[in-house]
């Protein structure tokens, strides 16, 4: 099987051990990975901020750059929802104002062969104990556009309570947003650091030693948080423990 990665924008400028991490994976289930390097921003930030218009371009680049893939991967939960469920929308937009079908065409081309990590094992390879081996006490946050655009439900679960050596404790108020938001995190940031303390107000209280999700750019927001209260609590992308082995574990160096 032969899939792309797109690795998304926070992930490759940010956090490029999940992208290293997500191959390594991948590559240990038996999928061929491809690495499009025309692959730019998805255009999820000038959506989310109201440039629609703007957003379009982009649509264009990324349909361009994962033509002729099956099936395309990625390590986020939003940019993921961006275009299966966004991409439509753009295009339908477009097409109804007269500005061609072409772009509506490459969103309806794209958005179904597009998977979140956590669902392309579960549902395409059809697997959720992907042989790793992380021994240490995990709690799990669902990221909102994992939640709610995608449907996850309980695939990151299924594949974490398969890792071998993993305690996962259950998280308070799991279901409730971490106040990043995207822009939101910007436009509003009192309101988004309360929302990120409560958050990580509940996961210090599970007395794990990782906290774990899907999304980087929420773990991004919440790990800062962290740093700057100090603990020993770390977050940790669930690619990451998916991909540690006992011949080669996990590192945060």
């Amino acid at each position: 099987m032969r899939a792309a990665l797109f690795i998304t924008c926070v992930n490759d400028a940010l956090h490029p051990r999940t992208g290293r991490a997500t191959v390594s994976l991948l590559r240990r289930l038996g999928v061929e990975v491809d690495f499009p390097a025309a692959q730019t921003c998805c255009g999820q930030p000038q959506y989310n901020t109201g440039y629609r218009r703007e957003s379009e371009p982009l649509l264009r680049r990324t349909a361009a750059a994962f033509e002729g893939y099956d099936y395309v991967v990625t390590p986020s939960g939003s940019c993921a929802a961006m275009v299966r469920d966004n991409y439509p929308r753009i295009g339908e937009k477009a097409e109804a104002e007269g500005r061609g079908g072409a772009l509506a065409e490459a969103a309806r081309s794209l958005a179904p062969r597009t998977f979140e990590l956590t669902e392309f094992l579960v549902d395409v390879l059809g697997v959720t104990d992907v042989g790793a081996y992380f021994p240490h006490t995990v709690t799990y946050h669902p990221s909102c556009h994992g939640l709610r655009m995608l449907g996850l439900g309980e695939r990151p679960r299924r594949l974490l309570e398969a890792v071998r050596g993993l305690e996962l404790r259950e998280l308070p108020g799991a279901e409730e947003c971490c106040g990043f938001g995207g822009t939101f995190a910007v436009k509003n940031p009192a309101v988004s650091a309360a929302m990120g303390a409560d958050k990580i107000a509940n996961a210090r209280s599970t007395g794990a030693d990782f906290l774990c999700g899907a999304d980087n750019s929420c773990l991004m927001h919440l790990g800062a948080t962290l740093s700057r209260q100090g603990g020993p609590l770390r977050t940790v992308h669930i690619a990451e423990i998916l991909a540690s082995t006992e011949d080669e574990p996990w590192s945060h160096a």
